[in-house]
């Protein structure tokens, strides 16, 4: 089968790799027929992780079932399925609280938890972007899709992470009707915490980041945007909010965060949101932060290199505000969030800017990582369908 390879930084080739193939009884083998280019496989791409070479890439991944193993009960082939990034036992301590980001069975690290598809640090399994992907305990992490799957697998793909990664850290943020939220990020993810907050009910959202094209995007659907390379986000809401700050934020970029002028700082969009948010408010943190960075060294400093970012924590302590972070577990809204689209009330592929076949994929990826305009999100077919741009 062909499949995406990492080869090292900023390099990705496609090339035939050994088919997947039924290793459990718990096993099922999806053919992939859209799989995303995320921008955490661009921190696995420009090196700053502890990606191996030779692995496949691709976490956010659907397509349709064409073998299962002796155990599988639920799943039949032929089955449209969406996949978790997140790969999960079902049955662990962490997966029976819900917490299917930090499962402690598909981890083979003992002092580590939490299982990814084509992941720095989160498992030996390989990625989507690829021909067919082998699903572990397929009955408990894929979602069934309906009738309208084939035709609508820009929207569903999308609940495989940006959706309910977005949607989750609203959630850490506890985002109520009403309230005025700020988004650090107008990526991908960005703009799903954005969506995911208007979908909630917020009174009023601001998204600020850079990149002119991506805050277009955040416009269209009912954001106001903040360009950071005109304004201080901190100062635009304060403005807005009789000088108290938003009522909570959301964290959207993660340890590679940078000005207008390509300075990388890892503690800007934390500081950021630390001043916009009001006393006691909540931010929710989805962006990457590892705690190891082979490339920190270079572009940050030493403390960055390993995780240590400098936050203002005087300030929010000062402020009696609340962070959450990590992960989302995807299992926990991704049926509520399929339902959602489903019935029409939401369409998460606003986002997609391009789509394309898997042969595209080390062009995409350059593209992609430059952030040039117009490149918002890509969408891979690795069995047909790519059509270049989608609008």
């Amino acid at each position: 089968m062909k499949a995406a390879v990492y080869e090292g930084p900023r390099t990705v080739t496609v090339k035939d790799v050994p088919d997947a193939k039924i290793e459990h009884p718990c096993d099922i083998i999806v053919k992939i027929t859209a799989t995303n280019i995320c921008g955490s496989d661009l921190h696995m791409y420009e090196g700053r992780t502890s990606f191996e070479s030779g692995r496949t890439l691709g976490h956010e991944n659907m397509g349709q079932v064409v073998k299962v193993g002796s155990a599988v009960r639920k799943v039949q082939v032929g089955e449209y399925v969406v996949l978790p990034f997140n790969i999960a036992c079902g049955f662990c301590k962490q997966c029976e609280r819900g917490l299917t980001n930090y499962c402690l069975t598909m981890q083979p690290e003992p002092a580590l938890a939490g299982a990814a598809y084509g992941f720095a640090d989160m498992g030996p399994y390989q990625g989507g972007q690829a021909e067919l992907l082998r699903v572990p305990y397929g009955d408990f992490n894929a979602l069934r899709l309906g009738e309208d799957a084939a035709e609508r697998q820009t929207d569903y793909v999308m609940l495989a992470d940006i959706f309910p990664t977005g949607y989750h850290a609203t959630e850490m943020a506890h985002v109520k009707p009403g309230d005025q939220t700020i988004v650090f990020g107008a990526g991908p993810v960005g703009l799903m915490a954005t969506y995911s907050a208007l979908l909630k009910g917020a009174g009023r959202v601001w998204t600020a980041d850079h990149q002119p094209d991506r805050l277009r995007k955040a416009e269209e659907i009912g954001a106001i945007p903040i360009n950071t390379a005109e304004q201080n986000p901190a100062e635009v809401v304060k403005e807005a909010t009789l000088g108290l700050g938003a009522d909570n934020g959301c964290e959207c970029v993660g340890y590679q965060a940078h000005d207008p002028q390509g300075h990388e700082d890892a503690s800007l969009t934390l500081n950021g949101l630390i001043d916009s948010v009001r006393f006691t408010g909540d931010i929710g943190v989805v962006g990457v932060f590892l705690p190891q960075d082979p490339g920190g060294a270079e572009a940050q400093g030493e403390l960055e290199a390993q995780g240590k970012v400098p936050i203002d924590f005087g300030m929010m302590w000062f402020k009696g505000q609340h962070m959450g972070t990590g992960q989302a577990p995807v299992k926990k809204y991704n049926r509520a969030l399929r339902d959602l689209i489903a019935g029409g009330k939401a369409k998460p592929s606003f986002v997609v800017s391009h789509e394309l076949s898997l042969d595209e994929a080390p062009t995409a990826y350059e593209h992609f990582d430059a952030r040039d305009e117009g490149w918002t999100k890509v969408v891979l077919h690795p069995n047909g369908h790519g059509n270049g741009h989608k609008r």
